[in-house]
């Protein structure tokens, strides 16, 4: 039986998932030195997400992250990310110039598990980043079940500065989804789940959704395989501007807030 199958998407609410580590905030510059890369994303006044640097120019986060609850898509001129956010400040700030989501998604509302498969999406900002202290990840696209992982996130309660959860594991995966031990909430869509890869980190997959798991919660992280490159293909033809980002493909011989909607949508 596939993994998805015995997924049951959970409403996000404040319950923290069991995992190896405990997360740990990043409030000090020191602490949070090696994570500029990393940013909120916020969308109109009324959300945000987690999304990381992959290129001076190019931000990877999930796709549903640009929806509300009713369907409506946040339009390209109200996505801001501000990297390396800490404490009311950015180390940059950028608006988006525009945005392509996973030709494959498709917004069901709540409790549709299948579409984290292509929960991905790009953020093309309006001018690049080109900071010594901000640098953008490389990604990876092989993870193997029981892999030693760590997430950095903003979410709920933690909006103003990333944590960072040091180790938490690969479960299971299954086509595209892989199912994660990482602790998670509102905000946390989007988030990079890193792996150590020769002493640096890099982006295994992207936080999709909550969910139970054998009677575990659990974080569901979408695979980047060829997704990514899908993206960068889709984001070329309209740019029309060959730009070669390293997916990890060369280097291998390789989470709505989280559902059930995208971004925390806040009350005014």
């Amino acid at each position: 039986m596939r993994i998805l199958a015995t997924l049951i998407t959970t409403l996000l609410l404040a319950t923290s998932v069991q995992a190896e580590s405990a997360l740990k905030p990043l409030t000090s510059l020191d602490a949070n030195k090696a994570w500029q890369g990393v940013g909120r994303i916020n969308l109109g006044r009324s959300g945000f997400c987690t999304g990381t640097l992959i290129a001076p120019d190019l931000v990877l986060t999930a796709a549903h992250c640009f929806y509300d609850n009713s369907g409506k898509r946040t339009a390209d001129t109200e996505i801001e990310f501000l990297a390396g956010w800490q404490n009311g400040r950015a180390s940059a700030y950028r608006k988006a110039k525009r945005s392509v989501i996973h030709p494959d998604y498709v917004f069901k509302g709540r409790g549709n598990v299948d579409k984290v498969a292509s929960d991905l999406a790009l953020i093309q900002l309006d001018q690049p980043i080109k900071h010594p202290s901000i640098l953008p990840f490389d990604t990876a696209t092989q993870v193997d079940r029981g892999q030693q992982v760590q997430v950095v996130s903003y979410a709920k309660d933690r909006a103003d500065a990333p944590s960072i959860q040091e180790t938490c594991s690969v479960l299971a995966r299954d086509p595209g989804v892989y199912v994660t031990s990482c602790d998670v909430d509102f905000g946390s869509s989007g988030a990079p789940i890193f792996a150590m890869q020769n002493g640096a980190p890099v982006i295994l997959s992207v936080v999709s959704a909550k969910a139970e798991w054998r009677s575990q919660k659990v974080a569901l992280g979408v695979g980047l395989d060829q997704r990514l490159s899908v993206l960068l293909d889709q984001m070329d033809r309209n740019d029309g501007v060959f730009r070669r980002v390293d997916t990890g493909a060369s280097r291998v011989a390789l989470q709505s807030g989280i559902q059930p909607s995208g971004a925390l949508f806040i009350k005014p």
